[in-house]
């Protein structure tokens, strides 16, 4: 399976390695703004033993059309910013490429075009692309649902310099009707994320935390959901669609 990748920052870098290091996918190229890198090979850059091309490409140079049709792909993979939608969106769609994108933010223009992309192609989103932290919050909403009455406290902790409050968070505190203004959150050091939800019962409390070690997490998690969208149709998917079968009992 093909991956093109939008997004070379921290996270972006890790998740090409993960990428590079599996069999069953094929980074063939990774798009970034600037031209610093331009022409690299990913694999070489990060030191990764691997015979994908991986080419680092800038969209100063290259057209987004050029690139998908001189390098085609099966899957692009979003750690840009909320904007990076707006320029493959639709040419990804009309070659039917699926788009996986793990943008923390989207405004409701982001999200209107994600439902219009998805009448033409398989469109997978999640604030938190994390398998760990999705299965947190199923689990937390499960227990909402038994308890309903239960105190709920949600607690975020990101590195410095992360702005805003954590889109994790925010979905976190959404699926269990919190408000985003009782999350409570904390900027320290190189913290890559942490999130707790606590429910406070009268004589018990139970705590789910999920902490992210290392940003190879996402990566992880890309490809679980990339393979997990093979069969789909197209639509706009998220994590509950993905994990819902695997919580069967038959």
């Amino acid at each position: 399976m093909k991956i093109g990748l939008l997004g070379f920052g921290k996270t972006g870098k890790a998740v090409a390695n993960v990428i590079l290091q599996n069999k069953n996918f094929q980074l063939q190229w990774v798009l970034k703004r600037s031209t610093l890198l331009e022409n690299r090979n990913a694999a070489e850059f990060l030191g990764v033993d691997s015979e994908d091309s991986g080419l680092i490409v800038s969209s100063a140079s290259m057209t987004v059309p050029d690139l998908l049709d001189k390098h085609p792909v099966d899957i692009i993979i979003d750690f840009s910013s909320d904007s990076g939608i707006h320029t493959y969106g639709h040419y990804a769609a009309e070659r039917g490429i699926k788009i996986i994108s793990a943008v923390s933010h989207y405004k409701e223009e982001e999200l209107q075009l994600l439902q219009e992309l998805a009448a033409q192609t398989v469109v997978f989103w999640s604030p938190n692309i994390t398998l760990g932290v999705n299965y947190l919050l199923f689990a937390a909403k499960f227990l909402k649902k038994i308890a309903p009455d239960v105190d709920i406290v949600i607690v975020e902790e990101h590195f410095k310099e992360k702005d805003g409050i954590s889109g994790t968070a925010a979905k976190i505190a959404e699926a269990l009707d919190v408000e985003k203004s009782e999350i409570n959150s904390v900027r320290a050091g190189g913290i890559v994320g942490k999130h707790e939800v606590v429910f406070g019962f009268p004589y018990q409390t139970v705590r789910l935390t999920h902490e992210s070690i290392s940003r190879d997490a996402f990566g992880n998690g890309v490809l679980f959901v990339a393979g997990n969208l093979t069969d789909k149709t197209s639509g706009l998917y998220n994590f509950e669609d993905i994990l819902l079968p695997y919580f069967s009992t038959n």
